[in-house]
């Protein structure tokens, strides 16, 4: 359901919000995701995964296009319960891609099943980001591919164009921040930072487990 400008989970979770970024027709927000659609291009070649799962998935987007691109591959997208959500995955179908609805705290994969795992602007709306990247980290067994909003940047420019004043500039269901210093030494927990990207504003890592 949405709510206010964001979409909730069955649960009561914000899963995002109802601006569609990837088909904005601002030219502003079209340069910025250019930028971060070509950074999230390079390290994902980079890593170039034998199978993939994607956590917190939304409506499929990336999921989709990068199960087309790995052809026979397996490629499993996950996300929580929620009518937007489900409904992107209805129209975003290919035979090597599955969706399911579970919570990413608890994923009922095998140690090392997937290749790559990889959570794209996820983790700041998770309530528990460490146990989450363990569980990534488990499944996989080469790569976790991550993104966030990069800190306090991400908060500044909200307050500069009038957003979320009364939160100080923090988008709805954005629980966690990080700088991207604070991010790197983040993941480093669970392997080597083997590719760095910052496409403003946004900070994005490939590492090697």
């Amino acid at each position: 359901m949405s709510r206010a400008g964001v979409t909730v989970s069955a649960d009561g979770t914000v899963t995002g919000n109802t601006y569609d970024k990837y088909g904005s027709s601002n030219p502003v927000v079209r340069r910025l995701m250019a930028a971060f659609e070509a950074a999230l291009e390079e390290l994902f070649a980079q890593a170039d995964p034998r199978s993939l799962l994607d956590v917190g998935c939304g409506e499929g987007v990336l999921v989709h296009r990068w199960a087309e691109r790995l052809g026979g591959k397996r490629v499993v997208g996950i996300d929580l319960e929620e009518e937007s959500l489900q409904a992107g995955w209805s129209r975003r179908q290919a035979p090597n891609l599955e969706y399911r609805t579970m919570l990413a705290e608890d994923l009922p994969f095998a140690a090392n099943e997937f290749d790559l795992a990889s959570a794209i602007e996820v983790l700041e709306h998770v309530p528990d980001p460490e146990r989450t990247l363990a569980e990534m980290a488990r499944c996989a067994e080469r790569h976790l591919l991550v993104s966030v909003p990069r800190e306090p940047l991400w908060r500044t420019l909200n307050v500069a164009r009038g957003a979320y004043i009364a939160q100080l500039g923090n988008t709805p269901g954005h629980l966690n921040h990080w700088s991207r210093r604070s991010f790197e030494r983040l993941l480093s927990r669970y392997g080597k930072v083997v590719a760095a990207r910052s496409p403003f504003p946004w900070t994005m890592l490939l590492v090697r487990l």
